[in-house]
């Protein structure tokens, strides 16, 4: 974690190039963090609560593989999320991360979902400064700042105390957890395998 740095088929592939587009339902998030992929994110999100149409989605859905990023940058975008007047549901699989986990946990609570071979890390985010002593003083109070945010952020999202926070998620050193894992400590809501959101093929019709 660095700080500074369907409905239908055709709707699915576009998607998967990262192409804003109002109403679409589904966001596949597989990138790092950062303020050029978060940014197709946000404009979907604004797009589908811009809408006016009868087509207004009822629910948005982020899938997410992430090995994290950009901290500021994932509060950019965790920051539209909960802005969202249309409740978000979150899918994590394959593997989220760091900030990508932090952007997971910022969907709908009740709506936040993971594959049951999805590998989980949560730890401390790293921060590096250079320059002269008075400038270096003054950076500290951003470091002061996003550990807040941090602590803040896990709390509201898990339910946790700030110690079980700083004592399971935020340890010295990597905490690994398995989607089981992942649910006792409010991370999730559910495990849940892909074909729960992938709708059933349709019946040929019968010819007549």
């Amino acid at each position: 974690m660095r700080e500074h740095k369907h409905e239908q088929h055709e709707d699915m592939e576009e998607m998967a190039g990262m192409v804003p587009v109002t109403n679409r339902r589904f966001a596949f998030f597989m990138n790092e963090v950062s303020n050029e992929t978060v940014r197709p994110l946000c404009e979907w999100i604004f797009g589908a609560n811009f809408d006016s149409s009868d087509n207004r989605p009822k629910e948005l859905t982020l899938v997410i593989n992430s090995r994290g990023g950009d901290l500021h940058d994932a509060f950019a975008l965790i920051d539209v999320m909960n802005g969202s007047q249309i409740p978000i549901r979150t899918i994590g699989l394959g593997l989220i991360a760091s900030a990508g986990l932090l952007i997971f946990m910022s969907g709908k609570k009740g709506m936040r979902s993971l594959t049951p071979n999805t590998a989980i890390l949560s730890h401390q985010w790293a921060w590096g400064a250079v320059g002269k002593q008075h400038e270096l003083i003054a950076a500290t109070k951003e470091w002061d700042l996003t550990q807040k945010r941090m602590i803040k952020h896990y709390r509201r999202c898990t339910g946790l105390s700030e110690d079980r926070v700083k004592k399971l998620l935020m340890a010295p050193h990597d905490q690994w957890l398995d989607a089981s894992e992942a649910l006792k400590l409010g991370i999730c809501d559910q495990i849940q395998d892909m074909g729960q959101y992938i709708p059933p093929k349709p019946k040929a019709k019968r010819k007549s």
